[in-house]
């Protein structure tokens, strides 16, 4: 929750309106803020994997041990092992010039400094299908940058960063990989997201000049990862 204030003074002097403004401001920083509350839950599972060799903490990860394909293998090999269901559906080639077939898929989480990296990786093995190969555009999902083997990947920058966890004080990557029903999440009916708003003159004696009007949000929120099974996350240093 949060919310601003916004003084007389300002509303005379702009030519804007200021409270709605404020109301797209605070938006897209509820949306942010609930964002990572998910992702810190997601991130706090216990299906692991530690890039390098012979890691097995995030205090290990040192500043070479990069994210590798062999890591996005052992993450999908246990999803599979684990009866994981895909969550995407098969997109078929259509006759459109140079499409590809996507087949049905786990779905990432991944950092673009990572994103950069696995696509990197995976190119050069003849691995990669690009999003702009897909034969629909329909079926892309908001933030995607390609397929490997059978995981899309959804970049965003707020995936979870361990900030100075891993050896000499590096930032380690977190990136998730899971199927379907891994976890849910749940809100109050009615009281999911709430932008509320006080007008200039409503707060009474305790503004006794009418000078101040504000505008905030509030919400309920609940994640939770349904199945440790179900959820990978790989940890390495940046590329």
């Amino acid at each position: 929750m949060d919310y601003i204030t916004v003084t007389d003074v300002l509303t005379w002097e702009s030519e804007d309106a200021v409270l709605m403004e404020a109301a797209e401001i605070l938006g897209d920083q509820a949306a942010d803020t609930l964002d990572q509350l998910c992702r810190d839950i997601l991130n706090a599972g216990t299906g692991a994997i530690y890039s390098g060799s012979g890691n097995t903490a995030t205090a290990d990860v040192a500043a070479g041990d990069v994210i590798a394909l062999a890591n996005l293998d052992s993450a999908l090999a246990t999803l599979k092992a684990n009866n994981a269901k895909k969550i995407t559906r098969q997109i078929n080639p259509s006759t459109g010039y140079n499409t590809s077939p996507v087949r049905a898929a786990y779905v990432s989480i991944v950092h673009p400094v990572i994103g950069v990296k696995i696509k990197t990786l995976a190119t050069a093995a003849n691995t990669w299908t690009p999003v702009e190969k897909y034969a629909s555009g329909a079926d892309v999902m908001e933030g995607e940058i390609g397929t490997y083997n059978e995981i899309r990947f959804v970049e965003t920058n707020n995936a979870k960063i361990k900030t100075g966890a891993g050896t000499a004080g590096i930032d380690v990557y977190c990136t998730l990989v899971f199927g379907a029903n891994a976890y849910g999440i749940t809100r109050i009916s009615g009281e999911a997201l709430k932008n509320i708003v006080k007008p200039i003159g409503s707060a009474g004696s305790a503004d006794p000049l009418d000078q101040r009007a504000t505008s905030g949000w509030k919400a309920t929120f609940v994640a939770k990862i349904l199945n440790e099974n179900f959820i990978q996350r790989i940890e390495s240093a940046a590329v």
